[in-house]
């Protein structure tokens, strides 16, 4: 007899998860599960990879199944909100696998796919539908999905739909829900506007936390290297070839660095893909996939990827580029050392990294160990920088390469300020 039976969950579903080798519930799990069975809301903190999905997932699909009935033409039980399309990709998998050999229908609505056959796939009525934003007021704007019959909503990442700037969308969605009704929100972290959005949506909500807001997860060691912009590729492959046969996940800052990123290593002679915003969403879910089945062994992805993604044998995180929001350091790490397996996270900082770095390290109180390099200290930064937490870049001649990336050629003239020509007979140029 497995935890899953002492919840008080439908047998088909306790069946359906010991199929799945789901028997023993993540810290989460085990205290979500019980308060959302029992009708209450739930406000959950915990990082990335412990379980959240099915921490909401399955008393969600238990409570539909309770449901009598069809749902009507158009209408949705049961509403997940997430803020990406990789996250709503995966969360619709575990949706579906949950309520496998079951009547419920499960359906997925994103942007990046063909909203007609968005519309078609809502005529019927669904029992669940997990969406971004974006895309579910595009269809509520069409009138092809109703939400006045939705009993049950969840918001996923919800930290992340604020920083995105999700939060008129979640106001204009919620409006429409009916107020009787259960609602979850789960998060990693917990900034000053989550307790807003929580007395906004949710109404004497249970608090679960399993772990600190920026706490990376047990198993994943860390270690940085301190090296110039212009040999961080060289060190990556150098890495890489060490492992060439385990899944790598590298992370790069902006979308035209990290297709280069990737190129450069295809050129190498590595497995390797790309996603970032400026893939179609066929793309990037053909490159999830290929690097799934192993087809591709290294992945190079924006912080689109930082979340959502869930491949248990990820055995190494790259931070190529550091992130310029630290939480997104912990989202990222958390790609590996999922479901109580060991990974290693690698970080690279160049010398205009090092406040990027001081933020991480405060905001996760700890001192990264370093494996190489000598770190940018402060002593070494010329007067009138910037002060610690903001871009700082190391004074040339120090001992390592200096990066120029983003700053005019010490050589080169300063720019001059062109002149505004003056116009023949105008008076207020001739007093200038």
């Amino acid at each position: 007899m497995s935890d899953f039976d002492m919840m008080d969950l439908p047998p088909k579903l306790v069946a359906r998860l010991n199929d799945m080798g789901l028997t023993d519930p993540t810290p989460i799990q085990k205290q979500a599960i019980p308060h959302a069975l029992n009708g209450r809301d739930v406000m959950g903190l915990a990082q990335t990879g412990t379980g959240k999905t099915a921490a909401f997932g399955v008393p969600l699909v238990a409570q539909m199944l309770e449901l009598q009935g069809r749902p009507a033409p158009k209408s949705v039980r049961g509403l997940v909100l997430a803020p990406t399309r990789e996250l709503a990709t995966q969360i619709s998998v575990n949706l579906r696998a949950f309520a496998e050999k079951t009547n419920l229908r499960v359906a997925m609505v994103v942007g990046g796919q063909s909203i007609n056959n968005q519309i078609k796939r809502l005529e019927r009525g669904v029992d669940l539908l997990v969406a971004t934003p974006g895309r579910l007021l595009d269809l509520m704007d069409r009138r092809a999905v109703r939400l006045d019959e939705t009993v049950f909503l969840v918001l996923d990442e919800a930290d992340q739909m604020l920083d995105m700037g999700f939060i008129h969308d979640l106001r204009k969605i919620a409006s429409v829900i009916p107020k009787e009704r259960q609602t979850m929100l789960f998060s990693a972290t917990m900034p000053k506007q989550m307790n807003e959005l929580a007395q906004s949506y949710l109404h004497k909500p249970i608090r679960v936390e399993v772990s600190p807001p920026g706490k990376a997860a047990d198993k994943v060691t860390q270690e940085i290297h301190f090296i110039a912009k212009s040999e961080k590729a060289g060190l990556l492959i150098e890495l890489l070839d060490k492992h060439r046969d385990e899944r790598a996940l590298v992370f790069g800052r902006t979308k035209h660095g990290s297709e280069k990123l990737m190129k450069s290593l295809v050129k190498a002679g590595y497995a390797a893909g790309s996603i970032h915003g400026n893939k179609s969403q066929g793309q990037r879910d053909r490159a999830i996939a290929a690097f799934k089945s192993g087809e591709i062994k290294v992945l190079v992805a924006t912080d689109v990827a930082a979340r959502g993604l869930d491949i248990p044998d990820v055995k190494h995180v790259y931070n190529y580029d550091l992130p310029n929001v630290p939480d997104n350091y912990v989202h990222r790490i958390g790609r590996t050392a999922r479901a109580g397996k060991d990974g290693a996270a690698i970080a690279f900082c160049a010398p205009d990294e090092m406040g990027e770095l001081l933020a991480i390290q405060k905001t996760m109180g700890i001192t990264i160990p370093v494996a190489s390099g000598r770190p940018w200290e402060t002593a070494d930064i010329p007067a009138g920088t910037p002060p610690k937490g903001r871009r700082q870049r190391r004074r040339p001649g120090a001992g390592q390469p200096r990066s120029t990336e983003g700053t005019r050629n010490a050589a080169s003239p300063k720019p001059t300020r062109r002149r505004r020509r003056r116009k023949p007979g105008n008076p207020a140029a001739k007093a200038s």
